[in-house]
């Protein structure tokens, strides 16, 4: 099946696009764009730069693709977007490529949604089933994991990490890095707890869940320093892979703090 194409949109000839793809009236797609089979861009959608689109993501009007970076260091460096399958990429949303200072590409995994006016600035990387609700602002330099969901109105400062399985809460300001599995909300961002609700909707078991609940209590507990009580939580908690990837990513961030509780003593929730 060939590609379907608007006659008022405009496609340069060098751009590459799959079988299947369907491109609505007043459409721009540059020169060293990648369509891969089945992407829909409805209308009023601008792809631009060194920009692949995975297949069947459906983009809307008014997104703006692979534009050049909203970097002042940005000297037009060949920076490249790489944006997965089955994604969903509603109006208004921006996404920027890379930059020279940040590793030359964003990247964006499969099965994302985008809802509108959101954000994802240069050398971004955001994993697979990743939702950013309307108009969030997600700064260049930030890694988000799978199975991440970001509420509305929320920032991402430059340079934090998200871990998997994440839920921030709507209007925050995430100043520093969010554990895996970890719920946080308000701004500045505070640690609020374990993504509970997320972690039963993808079929955690109780076991599990519970296990985790016992090592955020001792992790965030208020005797000894953060680095003491990773390593006493990786002792006691040896054989649960879970709990490792939380101490993990925090053995293994960069000059970001971490968020974490107001009240070191409140229970998750």
């Amino acid at each position: 099946m060939s590609a379907s194409i608007h006659p008022m949109s405009v496609i340069d000839s060098n751009a590459r696009i799959g079988e299947g793809v369907s491109i609505g009236p007043f459409c721009t797609v540059g020169p060293d764009v990648v369509l891969a089979d089945g992407v829909e861009l409805l209308s009023h959608v601008v792809v631009a730069g060194r920009t692949t689109i995975g297949a069947r993501t459906k983009i809307y009007p008014f997104a703006s693709i692979g534009h050049p970076p909203q970097d002042v260091k940005y000297r037009g460096e060949l920076s490249t977007l790489e944006i997965g399958a089955d994604c969903m990429i509603r109006e208004g949303v921006t996404i920027n490529p890379g930059t020279e200072g940040g590793g030359m590409k964003t990247t964006v995994g499969d099965r994302c949604f985008f809802l509108a006016n959101s954000h994802v600035g240069h050398d971004s990387h955001i994993g697979n089933n990743v939702i950013f609700s309307n108009n969030v602002m997600c700064a260049g330099h930030v890694t988000v994991g799978n199975f991440v969901i970001v509420g509305g109105g929320t920032g991402l400062q430059q340079f934090i990490r998200v871990g998997d399985h994440a839920f921030i809460g709507g209007g925050a300001g995430v100043l520093n890095d969010v554990i895996p599995f970890g719920l946080v909300r308000d701004n500045p961002a505070h640690l609020a707890g374990l993504n509970l609700v997320g972690l039963k909707r993808r079929g955690f078991s109780r076991e599990q869940i519970h296990e985790l609940r016992r090592a955020y209590r001792l992790l965030f507990a208020d005797e000894g320093t953060l680095s003491e009580r990773v390593e006493d939580v990786a002792s006691e908690f040896a054989a649960h892979p879970l709990i490792h990837e939380i101490l993990d990513f925090i053995r293994n961030g960069n000059e970001r703090a971490i968020c974490v509780p107001r009240d070191v003593n409140a229970p998750d929730r």
